[in-house]
């Protein structure tokens, strides 16, 4: 009987590999992240509280 195992190349074993070296233009330090994200929470707040008086509506 012959020998019917699918054999794999030894090197990648079938993964894909992306290129680590790839840098982003856009790049964000965390204190800026925590900033923005207190600042939409401040608006967001604001808006549930006072929205309809700073908007004119009703």
């Amino acid at each position: 009987m012959g020998d019917n195992k699918v054999r794999m190349p030894s090197s990648m074993g079938g993964l894909t590999r992306y290129f680590e070296d790839y840098k982003s233009k856009i790049t964000f330090k965390p204190g800026h992240i925590i900033v923005l994200v207190v600042v939409v929470i401040v608006v967001m707040i604001i808006l549930h509280t006072q929205g309809y008086a700073l908007l004119g509506l009703r």
